[in-house]
């Protein structure tokens, strides 16, 4: 038996009574901070602390990723040169590698000598073996999912995820928690978050690999739930109208809501047009503290919901009386302590962003967080206080390689590397990732608008083949948005919502001329209807903006563009339209502006009001 000293024993009790006094004076300052960042809400206790430490095991995570992005962004030819040779040697022994003589591939010059650039048709087939249960085929790995993207034509295309794809999405975002902290310090509070998403159909392959969205989740973590305003049943819904039905009621519920998140900005604006459709049936599930019974979800769901659900007149009333006032800067009012909308709102989301923070969310900034794609995380958007969004490529997730956009047309043109491009010029983006594209033409037209370290700083500009051209006059989409815009401008009164436009082609016979021209079909509020020279002055605007166009109608060659108005939400049930037809997500849809398949088309013309 040990014989402790009565001066060591007391030395112990000292130092145990220090350890208690420091353990409690933690705990205290544990307490003031969670109470301090908490903005009065009224939650539990544990919720605030689970919130709390999750929030700040992200922080560290995020300042650790931003500081690897940093260091890559500073010795891009090493991390591209390294990424290459891991995704080649991994998979040289595939059939595809065996084919494309992978294991003679020493660096960058030999792979672009040796490999082709390639298109989506390059890798259908084998992406096709591979979802019936072919292994060892593009890649050596079993893919962890599939996703379809919906292409340019109207069709999908199938691609292939692995583990090391849906890694760099989820790190990307872990960049991006930085860059919030950073830009709107208000962040760091422990205020909720409405994330505005659903989990698709979930579908498998014939050899039972699951096909969904490649972008993260609430659901992916249990433990982060605690973080968003809509309780964990409400991510089960996989039916759009009825899951942001649910995001909205429980979002309205709390008054302290810090954020509004979705992946397009898109989701955000058809969010908050079912809220003014639907305003009174929310206030009333808010004021009796139960779940339409209307809405179409499962027994299961609604209880779980209901049990989260109690009644709140108060809330209800204030709510009501702000809705009654208009729209007009809605989400400030019913969320007086919105810190920022964080949805990508570049691309062909811009028009849902403008309005967003032109109409429903005035004054509440609106940060575009990531460039990716179905294909993978491209970029980085480490700017959000900037109003042009910008991303920096990140060297670790993709192999670049960049095509000049006067050599677009050419089947195999020579490609730059990621540390030949130039400041100001255009490029289409071509990638190798790993999930077995190999030189990949995305079609995104991209410019190079500055340098982070050795790094470029990326705008996307617009997609390679979206253009109208009825007579070789290629009109960009994104030239013929601009011009949309400056003639809706013209329209007294009007804002556009929406629009698409087609090539008279696809009309066939039924064009009503003999003269190759361009359908238009908008979406607008504030007038009801336009007249015959209001409508001329899209042509008109467009003459000025394209010299070869206006050049084609002095001649007859091209005739007028003919306008269409077309009812309010039309475009929403476009959208779900053409989803159901070719099984994409709706978390990852981007409404194409061009139309190029006749259901669409009809879809659209069984619309026009005016």
């Amino acid at each position: 038996m040990v014989l402790i000293s009565t001066e060591t024993f007391k030395m112990l009790l000292i130092a145990a009574f220090i350890f208690g006094i420091l353990t409690v004076w933690l705990l205290v300052l544990l307490c003031c901070d969670i109470c301090n960042r908490s903005k009065g809400q009224k939650r539990s206790f544990f919720s605030l602390l689970s919130h709390y430490l999750i929030h700040r095991a992200a922080s560290i995570q995020s300042l650790l990723q931003q500081r690897r992005l940093e260091r890559d962004s500073k010795n891009i030819l090493q991390v591209q040169q390294s990424i290459l040779q891991h995704r080649i040697h991994r998979n040289r022994n595939t059939e595809y590698g065996k084919l494309y003589q992978f294991s003679e591939i020493t660096d960058q010059e030999t792979f672009r000598n040796l490999h082709p650039l390639t298109r989506y048709d390059h890798f259908k087939e084998y992406i096709e073996r591979i979802s019936k249960g072919e292994e060892n085929v593009l890649i050596s790995e079993r893919p962890s999912s599939l996703s379809r993207t919906l292409g340019a034509s109207g069709s999908y295309a199938t691609l292939l995820n692995t583990r090391e794809t849906v890694k760099d999405l989820q790190q990307a975002f872990g960049v991006v928690f930085h860059s919030i902290l950073d830009g709107y310090p208000r962040t760091r509070n422990l205020q909720r978050t409405a994330a505005f998403c659903y989990p698709p159909n979930r579908t498998n392959s014939e050899s039972g690999i699951p096909i969904v969205s490649n972008f993260p989740s609430p659901m992916t973590s249990t433990l982060k739930l605690t973080m968003y305003s809509t309780p964990a049943a409400g991510f089960e819904i996989a039916t759009e109208p009825e899951a942001l039905y649910i995001h909205l009621l429980f979002a309205l519920k709390d008054r302290t809501l810090g954020m509004l998140e979705a992946n397009f900005a898109s989701t955000v604006y058809h969010t908050f047009a079912l809220l003014q459709n639907k305003w009174e049936q929310l206030i009333e599930d808010i004021r009796l503290g139960q779940v339409n019974p209307k809405l179409k979800i499962t027994d299961d769901i609604r209880l779980k919901l209901e049990a989260q659900l109690k009644p709140d007149p108060q809330r209800a009333s204030e709510l009501a009386a702000e809705f009654e006032v208009g729209f007009l800067g809605i989400a400030s009012r019913v969320w007086p302590h919105l810190n920022l909308v964080l949805s990508v709102d570049s691309g062909s989301n811009e028009l849902y962003g403008n309005h967003l923070k032109r109409f429903y969310c005035q004054g509440v900034p609106v940060y575009s967080p990531v460039y990716a794609a179905t294909e993978g995380l491209i970029g980085v958007n480490l700017w959000p206080e900037k109003e042009k969004r910008h991303y920096l490529l990140c060297p670790h997730s993709m192999f670049f390689e960049f095509i000049p956009v006067d050599l677009c047309g050419e089947e195999q043109p020579q490609t730059l590397f990621l540390d030949e491009v130039k400041e100001n010029e255009l490029y289409e983006l071509v990638i190798t990732n790993a999930a077995g594209l190999y030189r990949y033409r995305m079609g995104d037209i991209i410019k190079v608008v500055g340098f982070h370290n050795q790094c470029p700083v990326i705008e996307l500009k617009y997609r390679w083949g979206q253009l109208l051209n009825v007579r070789g006059e290629k009109i960009l989409e994104e030239a013929f948005y601009r011009t949309l815009l400056r003639a809706v401008s013209l329209w007294p009164g009007a804002v556009l919502l929406d629009y698409c436009c087609v090539e008279s082609g696809l009309l066939g016979p039924f064009c009503g001329s003999s003269v190759p021209h361009y359908e238009v079909f908008v979406e607008i509020k504030g007038v009801r209807n336009l007249s015959e020279d209001q409508r001329y002055k899209l042509d008109q605007c467009l003459q000025e903006d394209s010299e070869l166009y206006q050049s084609f109608r002095r001649k007859g060659s091209i005739g007028p563009v003919r306008v269409h108005i077309v009812a309010p939400g039309s475009f929403k049930e476009l959208m779900d339209f053409i989803i159901a037809n070719v099984g994409a997500s709706c978390n990852q849809f981007n409404m194409h502006r061009i139309l190029r398949k006749k259901e669409f088309l009809d879809f659209i013309q069984r619309k026009v009001i005016s």
